[in-house]
């Protein structure tokens, strides 16, 4: 993934100093992009873009053009129909580069900005047309690339793959929302994205597993699409064992294996002893992955939250625990060469796989829950994959939230996605039985049909008790009991969350900057609507999988118990200071095929 940084209508006069400002923002984002970096004046507006280089990386640097340069572009994603599109749509023009993003500059050119559905991928980008000054700009149908905009004192638009690009120059600025673009020439927002189930209306599609399989088949090869050298993120856990199955059964064959090897490379991270380390072992024999474990301890996470917290923008108590493995992870992966993965994010949204979803009402409750899930995703866990991983610059895909596939899960008739114990239905069932092969089995049973772990809790319970028990020895009871007066929005009811709202402020501490993190009550990822499905839920409020007490075979059994904390966890520095880390982190080496 790259950065992108666009500053459009400035009122003072273009000058060197307004350049320089505009590069100094710009490098906020060279963890994104560290392969290049580029920069194209018109007038008054300004697109820089910091590259992370997956597609073509000798000539495909940014901003793009069409023939004559009148239209200018800068993307942060991927486009895996450029091809198709190159030989269709696009067959009498001639390309610059062999990069993936150049088709949206020519699609500008033939159907102005009517072409963004064309688009088979992930992006976020800004589309200037020199002609008349006008420009465009656009994200992804579910926001699996972030993007804010802003406005300034002066009238100008700042758009930023990130916030820390622009919250110090604009008055008022906010996520740029997924499925939507923005144009100047007809002055707001506007939805592209229309897909049936976003009216939340209840489909009513039998249940068919083999196109089920084969829509997520095609999503897989489509992310095969690389010049880099890559692999897979491997927890153990139903969706990431099914990525890596999925990978190798098509890997064979591609561009990708001619040119780095058909030897599959997964990647895993957790405590020592974890449930996650366990269980992808156990994938990877199975699959013949080239394997690679990576260990932190509870303390290398607690030294990392700061870092954490200010690369993906959030004070989500979710979202902060499970981005620190990632985080802490992808600095590994990085470091061995690899420069883009395959996660597998997204699917227990478009499923009902979190374990609150056992107590569903009914199929329409259900279906509707999965909808509001999905349109959140952008908040979440779209932020945690992309920004935790481009903090090191490395690129994480996600087959899950293909579009298409999307459209075929979510029109199944919802009755099919309900846990039903009495006819031996799990969470997600559809999906498990969808690659439940007798004859060429993608996985073994037992990991096919393994119950849900958020990662979170997968990469080590102790972790998120130690996060509790550094909290505590940092924020203290008459701090927590003033917290609304502190924080008014989004109120910390817990120690962890006044913590990590402490540390959020100092780097944002604008307004607008709250208000982009989502906030009320959750019970085990859940959203606040659906803590109405279980009476006793509402008295214990916690994000952790753990709290769906019932369903989690090793759940929470009392508030004592969720007080527990490992007696070896020292305090660490608290949230207002600053010391260096160090992280402790065992790896094998890794040797791309060439």
């Amino acid at each position: 993934m790259c950065g992108i940084l666009a500053v459009l209508g400035c009122a003072d006069e273009p000058s060197q100093a307004k350049r320089a400002r505009v590069l100094e923002l710009s490098r906020r984002l060279k963890h994104r992009g560290p392969d290049w970096s580029g920069l194209r004046q018109v007038g008054d507006c300004y697109l820089s873009h910091q590259r992370l280089a997956i597609i073509d990386p000798a000539s495909g640097d940014q901003p793009l053009y069409n023939e004559d340069q009148s239209i200018v572009v800068a993307v942060n994603g991927e486009i895996y129909n450029h091809e198709e599109l190159r030989t269709t749509q696009l067959a009498n023009h001639k390309f610059r580069t062999g990069s993936d993003c150049e088709v949206i500059a020519h699609l500008y050119e033939e159907h102005g900005e009517e072409f963004v559905d064309m688009l088979d991928g992930v992006f976020s980008f800004v589309l200037l047309d020199t002609r008349d000054r006008t420009f465009l700009a656009a994200r992804d149908a579910v926001g699996v690339t972030p993007l804010y905009v802003g406005w300034a004192i002066d009238g100008s638009v700042w758009i930023a793959s990130e916030m820390k690009a622009l919250h110090d120059e604009c008055e008022h600025f906010d996520i740029f929302p997924p499925g939507h673009l923005y144009s100047s020439k007809n002055g707001g927002f506007r939805r592209w994205y229309n897909p049936p189930w976003f009216s939340e209306a209840i489909p009513s599609v039998p249940y068919d597993p083999l196109a089920l399989r084969k829509a997520f088949e095609k999503a897989v090869i489509k992310r095969l699409m690389t010049d880099v050298p890559f692999g897979v993120l491997l927890s153990g856990g139903l969706d990431s064992s099914l990525v890596a199955a999925v990978t190798i059964r098509h890997l064979a064959g591609t561009k990708a294996a001619k040119r780095w090897g058909t030897k599959l490379h997964s990647f895993c991270v957790g405590l020592e002893g974890s449930p996650d380390l366990k269980a992808a072992k156990e994938v990877a024999d199975y699959l013949g992955t080239e394997h690679h474990e990576f260990h932190f301890t509870v303390q290398d996470g607690i030294d990392a939250i700061e870092d954490v917290i200010y690369h993906t923008e959030t004070y989500d108590v979710t979202t902060i625990r499970a981005s620190t493995p990632m985080f802490l992870m992808s600095r590994k992966i990085k470091a061995l060469g690899v420069k883009m993965v395959i996660s597998g994010e997204g699917s227990d949204e478009i499923f009902g796989g979190y374990l609150y979803f056992h107590k569903a009402p009914n199929k329409e409750e259900f279906h509707r829950e999965t909808c509001r899930k999905i349109k959140a995703l952008h908040q979440y866990d779209c932020l945690s994959a992309n920004k935790a991983t481009s903090a090191w610059g490395l690129e994480a895909r996600v087959p899950f939230l293909d579009k298409e596939f999307i459209n075929e899960a979510m029109n199944i008739d919802p009755e099919w996605k309900m846990v039903r114990p009495d006819l031996g239905r799990i969470e997600k069932w559809v999906l498990r039985k969808a690659f439940d092969d007798e004859e060429q089995p993608f996985l073994p049973k037992h990991i096919l049909y393994r119950q849900k772990e958020q990662f979170s809790d997968g990469v080590g319970y102790s972790w998120i008790d130690g996060l509790k028990a550094h909290a505590a020895s940092n924020v203290t009871d008459k701090m927590l009991s003033n917290a609304k007066f502190i924080f008014p929005h989004n109120t910390p009811t817990t120690k962890e969350a006044y913590y990590y709202r402490m540390i959020f402020e100092r780097f944002f501490p604008q307004k607008p900057a709250i208000l982009t993190v989502p906030g009320g009550p959750s019970v085990a990822c859940s959203t606040a609507k659906a803590i109405e499905w279980d009476a006793q839920w509402s008295g214990n409020l916690d994000p952790s999988g753990r709290a769906a007490l019932g369903v989690h075979l090793s759940a929470y059994e009392s508030e004592s118990d969720q007080n527990h904390v490992p007696t070896t966890i020292t305090s660490g520095a608290g949230a207002n200071s600053k010391k260096p880390r160090t992280i402790k982190v065992e790896a094998p080496g890794v040797a791309i095929e060439g």
